[in-house]
């Protein structure tokens, strides 16, 4: 189970392949020049809506390419606004691997691997990489001061599936959420997005 504590996520900004639709998985393809734009709005959204309680005084990060350099633009952007939040990387935030399905169009395939009812060859379950997202946003929840994870689109439905909220949902490039936990005895947690 997911700690009961509030956090910003941040999934990076586009890459080529996801303008192609292509599987990324652990494939580490950079940031494009209109992620790296989207970055920087995402930073400038931070900057405004991050303050008082919700001011961000951590990062974590997947180490794939695209999501530490969202992380590092967002960080810039909120030290001009303030102070710096620390920026560390937790392996467990890498996307999860698609095995042989990486580098190829996304296809009907994906909503099967959700369900459990199919792995492509080499990749990671769904159910693993679930309790790998939630182990890994736990370690960065038990730190003090807000946080910010920086990771990936599946990661994030995995971490939906532990929130109790439809998983199969996209979630935009750099676009910034607000995780909030549901009260004692109430499902789901809730999910705010900042523009």
């Amino acid at each position: 189970m997911l700690s009961s504590t509030s956090y910003w996520y941040l999934r990076h900004g586009e890459t080529d392949w996801n303008r192609q639709g292509l599987s990324q998985g652990r494939t580490d393809i950079p940031l494009n020049a209109n992620g790296l734009a989207q970055a920087e709005v995402a930073g400038t959204i931070l900057a405004e809506h991050a303050v008082q309680d919700m001011r961000i005084e951590r990062i974590v990060s997947s180490p794939l390419t695209r999501a530490l350099r969202t992380a590092e633009i967002a960080a810039d952007a909120l030290e001009r606004s303030g102070a710096r939040p620390s920026l560390t990387v937790d392996k467990g935030l890498e996307e999860v691997c698609f095995g042989d399905q990486e580098g190829r169009p996304m296809g009907d395939w994906y909503d099967d691997w959700i369900e459990g009812h199919y792995t492509p060859p080499g990749a990671e379950p769904f159910t693993l990489l679930r309790d790998r997202a939630v182990n890994a946003v736990n370690r960065a929840l038990s730190g003090s001061g807000m946080v910010m994870i920086v990771a990936h689109g599946a990661l994030f439905r995995a971490l939906r599936s532990a929130m109790c909220l439809p998983v199969n949902v996209r979630l935009p490039n750099a676009v910034p959420v607000v995780a909030e936990p549901p009260k004692k005895n109430e499902k789901p947690w809730k999910l705010r997005v900042c523009s």
